[in-house]
């Protein structure tokens, strides 16, 4: 019986790998290769054209934002602050129907006392004398409720630049606290005594981060040398 003639692609029943096999496999190898380099290259390509592509939008609109032809939007400015100053007219009540109290908030010593002596001499009813803590920057502070602006005008009639304050007090009493700029009261016989108007002149330098300064003292009644 003849023999079987032997593979030769077959050794010790393995299979032996033939130079034609090897090419086939680094030439498959080597396509995979370039088209996944072509494929970066491309992908490449793509990004940095994007780029330049940006890089030129962006200049366009500056030189357009430059030469007037696009306007941004600009913010639009925060509204008034309200203003907290009783805008009714007000009678001038006559000083012995105001009870009225005096606090200095000054480092001068006796000065609520003198002051209020000196509304005493113009028939005012004045009833505490003392010291307050106030960081408000003029000459005086007219402090009253709702009920009591009429006598706040009149005392403003007699300390000229004072500033009115409102409160939440519900009787018609008022406060004076004297400050740093104070230096005297209205010569008696040039009080004006006509229907007017509150004065706050806080409202034309109050300060946009706080507008409701200034707040409203603090008062001390129990102090020396008020």
């Amino acid at each position: 019986m003849a023999r079987k003639p032997k593979d030769p692609a077959v050794l010790h029943g393995h299979h032996v790998i033939t130079g034609t096999d090897l090419r086939a496999v680094f030439v498959e190898q080597d396509e995979l290769d370039g088209r996944a380099r072509k494929r970066r290259r491309i992908l490449h390509g793509v990004v940095l054209g994007l780029l330049v592509a940006l890089i030129a939008a962006a200049a366009v609109v500056a030189l357009a934002v430059i030469n007037g032809q696009i306007k941004l939007p600009t913010p639009k400015p925060s509204q008034a602050a309200v203003s907290q100053c009783p805008d009714a007219t007000y009678d001038y009540v006559p000083p012995d129907k105001i009870k009225l109290n005096v606090y200095n908030s000054t480092g001068r010593p006796g000065l609520a006392r003198t002051v209020a002596d000196e509304f005493l001499a113009r028939k005012f009813v004045v009833g505490a004398v003392g010291n307050a803590q106030s960081g408000y920057r003029g000459v005086a502070l007219v402090v009253s409720g709702a009920a009591g602006q009429s006598a706040a005008l009149s005392v403003q009639r007699n300390l000229p630049g004072s500033d009115y304050v409102q409160d939440g007090r519900n009787d018609s009493s008022v406060d004076v606290i004297l400050t740093g700029d104070f230096k005297d009261l209205t010569k008696p016989g040039l009080v004006d005594q006509t229907p007017g108007k509150l004065s706050c002149p806080r409202e034309s330098r109050r300060e946009v981060e706080n507008p409701n300064l200034p707040v409203v003292p603090t008062i001390v009644p129990v102090s020396p040398n008020p």
